[in-house]
């Protein structure tokens, strides 16, 4: 067996799209199963979506996903360039070559004359598709219009009889009518070639010997194998994709901000969790397992667990691996990562935020909520009297004042203020009080928070806010009993 060679090609429009990610993905863990070679290929023929710096987000994005390419742009390689806008003039003794064989032909219609024969089909009820008008043109008439410099395109001449069909690893056999086909435009009336004729001459001249990408191919394939027998080049082994979905309904978007990798890692996802969850939507590993280096996901890959049926980006699932690699993170890097979102928060309002930092790493999900989590600190919300009442911890409306009133007398007495001293002072205090822990300890959370849910209880949230803030809230809670 020849060595497997696998290319991703993205244009250079703007972000990475999750779909595109998952490609990319993809064609690595199978390349790598196989010891081959991933070839990253730009492809820019489109100038009017091109985005400048898109590239570098390319770059940028596929080597922080950890998937490296063996050649490409930016390393070169046996069959550079790897750019197609730099490959322009060899495409064009290509599609001359077809012209030749009768498989492709000169199009002089002008945009205007397509718009109006497009109209009266489809007024018809018709479905339009180009009526093949230049293809009558006698040579003649041809070279006429060329040697006038007649603006023209070249369009494939595809046949209207019978049927092309292909072998798709993961969708199986599949065969479309000749006669549906359109006669697409190889070359575009600027030189530069269409996406569809330089993916079929690059794969060709690259030795691309599996073609891994969207299902929204299948359909232009037949055209593509087209091309590839017209010009003898061998047909790759083709891996279709499973589009990925919000829902069973909704595409990912731009507009609800979940199409693209930098969304979430601008939301504080983890790349780690993102490429993990990444890999099972649309591939099951054929076990249990759901969490894989990419090492293992390169062992466990095979194109057998790619699903036929669109793939569902759970953003809750992904939120959820999140999470648990946040926990499993070293204390040290989650600080770091942590830091730059307490200090949006914080503003310097807690005296120790490595300790923050311990009692939120199992709970943040994504790091982008921590602020949320920890705005009390700045500034604690008005209190709700409702939220002292808490039947597990036995506090009531009626035992909070006295609770309250305990915990400054017993905090009072705390002169070094450490954890462990308030710990003490609070714990034996109560004890001694013959009261509940949960009776004097759950209305001063609230007290110190004003809110049921915090990182940490009472006797950390204490410490953390120090003592003058500590004294300050607590006075304020107790002069709103009285109020």
């Amino acid at each position: 067996m020849a060595q497997v060679r696998t290319r991703f090609a993205p244009s250079p429009t703007g972000f990475m799209h999750l779909g595109g990610l998952r490609t990319a993905l993809y064609c690595y863990l199978f390349t790598r199963k196989h010891d081959g070679k991933f070839i990253l290929r730009i492809e820019d023929t489109d100038q009017e979506r091109y985005v400048e710096g898109a590239t570098d987000v390319i770059y940028d994005t596929l080597r922080g996903c950890g998937i490296h390419w063996d050649e490409g742009p930016d390393i070169g390689g046996p069959v550079a360039p790897y750019i197609q806008s730099e490959r322009k003039d060899s495409y064009l003794p290509f599609a001359k070559q077809l012209i030749e064989s009768g498989d492709a032909y000169y199009c002089f219609c002008t945009k205007e004359d397509l718009a109006h024969r497009r109209e009266a089909v489809e007024k018809e009820g018709g479905t339009w598709k180009y009526d093949k008008h230049c293809l009558r043109l006698t040579s003649e008439e041809i070279q006429e219009k060329l040697d006038a410099g007649i603006p023209y395109v070249i369009r494939q001449n595809t046949p209207t009889t019978g049927d092309s069909s292909f072998d798709d690893l993961v969708y199986g056999h599949i065969a479309a009518p000749n006669d549906t086909l359109d006669d697409m435009v190889l070359i575009k009336a600027d030189g530069m070639p269409t996406y569809n004729f330089a993916n079929v001459v690059d794969d060709h001249t690259m030795g691309i010997t599996h073609v891994i990408r969207g299902m929204e191919y299948l359909s232009s394939t037949p055209k593509y194998n087209l091309l590839y027998k017209a010009l003898g080049f061998p047909i790759p082994e083709y891996i279709h994709l499973p589009t990925v979905m919000r829902d069973s309904k909704h595409k990912l978007s731009k507009r609800d901000g979940d199409a693209y990798y930098s969304d979430f890692i601008k939301k504080g996802y983890l790349t780690e969790a993102l490429i993990n969850y990444l890999a099972l939507v649309g591939w099951n590993p054929g076990d249990e397992r759901e969490f894989f280096t990419m090492e293992e996901l390169i062992d466990a890959f095979s194109v057998e667990g790619i699903s036929k049926s669109p793939a569902i980006f759970n953003t809750n699932k992904l939120t959820w691996f999140n999470a648990e690699y946040i926990r499993r993170m070293d204390p040290d890097d989650y600080f770091e990562m942590a830091k730059p979102w307490f200090n949006q928060a914080l503003s310097g309002s807690i005296q120790d935020v490595r300790r923050l930092a311990e009692l939120m790493q199992s709970r943040t999900e994504v790091f982008s909520g921590i602020p949320e989590m920890i705005a009390f600190f700045r500034e604690r919300p008005e209190i709700d009297p409702e939220l002292y009442v808490n039947k597990k911890q036995k506090s009531s409306a009626e035992s909070t004042p006295e609770a309250l009133a305990l915990s400054v007398s017993l905090l009072e007495g705390v002169s070094d203020w450490t954890e462990t001293n308030i710990h003490e002072a609070l714990l034996s205090g109560i004890k001694e009080a013959g009261m509940k822990n949960g009776t004097v300890l759950w209305p001063l959370r609230i007290a110190l928070t004003g809110q049921m849910s915090t990182p940490g209880g009472a006797i950390e949230i204490a410490y953390l806010l120090g003592r003058e803030e500590t004294f300050r809230r607590l006075m304020s809670a107790m002069d709103q009993l009285t109020a």
